[in-house]
């Protein structure tokens, strides 16, 4: 079983990651050995899973359908082997977390220094992301789960952590910037700065919400690159109270005159499927909110139903 589900593994791996020689580092072997697990899952199923090129390889349609189930035998026996490990006393297992920049970088350092030093067997993969990619990885199992806005737009399980408010920045001799509170209208008409990727933006929806088109002279996915640029006077943007946490940046920030903000939230495809692993991570959130509390106790109780089932 060990033997087919590192080839289980291996494909799920080389999917992920791009690559046979990524896939190779990642599972420490090498890869021609990446390369004949897949070869012999193929030959074993009857069907091709990857196609080879100069290019890179790329899923097939039966590849394509397969993989979903073969992440789950993946994440199932994981979850079995961290079961296992935790009735011998041994904490262990990875953690594999989709994350917005602003919270990777505001929120997870603390929880991940302390979740360390009591289990420090327990490694970690983060992945950052925007609202579209964190869902996607969530809802394919990539992840065990996400931090992002909510509600979201698949059918996933969430908790309310937060509300972020959206603020006005500027350049810190602007005249706007002389009140305290800024009418968003009045800031539109200035050059406007845009931090957006591929999905549509909390900026970019108010913007929509409130029928207003500014002249986007700068679009990037990164937010100290737009502050750099308010800070040099090239122009004025939208950014939540998260991304402005221990801004260096010498800009002035205003409050909008219109509500605004995100919710954010933690995502999960299925709360009685976690690992052992993530539930202990869990309940080393700072946001210790009722609702939290709730959220931990619905996987808790989930799991101890699955239990009896089986």
């Amino acid at each position: 079983m060990d033997t087919n589900i590192q080839k289980f593994q291996a494909f799920v791996t080389t999917v992920d990651l791009g690559s046979f020689t990524k896939a190779a580092e990642a599972m420490s072997c090498s890869q021609s050995g990446i390369s004949r697990m897949i070869s012999d899952l193929e030959k074993e199923w009857g069907v091709t899973l990857l196609e080879r090129g100069r290019s890179g390889i790329r899923l097939t349609p039966d590849g394509d359908r397969l993989l979903l189930e073969a992440r789950a035998l993946c994440d199932s026996y994981e979850r079995m082997q961290e079961m296992v490990d935790e009735i011998n006393g041994i904490h262990s297992g990875t953690i594999r977390i989709g994350c917005l920049s602003s919270v990777a970088t505001h929120w997870l350092p603390k929880v991940l220094s302390n979740f360390s030093r009591d289990f420090p067997d327990i490694a970690y993969e983060v992945i950052l992301g925007d609202y579209t990619e964190i869902e996607e990885w969530v809802g394919s199992g990539r992840v065990d789960f996400g931090f992002t806005r909510i509600p979201t737009s698949r059918n996933l399980d969430f908790v309310y952590l937060a509300r972020d408010p959206l603020y006005a920045v500027l350049p810190k001799d602007h005249p706007l910037a002389a009140t305290d509170k800024i009418h968003i209208r009045d800031l539109c008409k200035e050059k406007f700065l845009l931090v957006e990727k591929s999905s549509v933006s909390d900026t970019g929806e108010l913007l929509k919400l409130h029928g207003l088109h500014p002249e986007i002279r700068f679009k990037t996915w990164d937010d100290y690159t737009v502050l750099a640029l308010v800070e040099d006077g090239y122009g004025v943007t939208i950014l939540s109270k998260l991304i402005l946490s221990r801004n260096p940046f010498d800009v002035a920030v205003r409050e909008l005159d219109v509500p605004a903000y995100r919710d954010i939230g933690i995502v999960m495809r299925d709360t009685g499927c976690c690992s052992a692993a993530v539930r202990r991570f869990m309940k080393y959130l700072p946001l210790r909110n009722e609702l939290v509390q709730t959220f931990l106790s619905g996987m808790d109780t989930a799991l101890r139903s699955r239990a009896r089932v089986k």
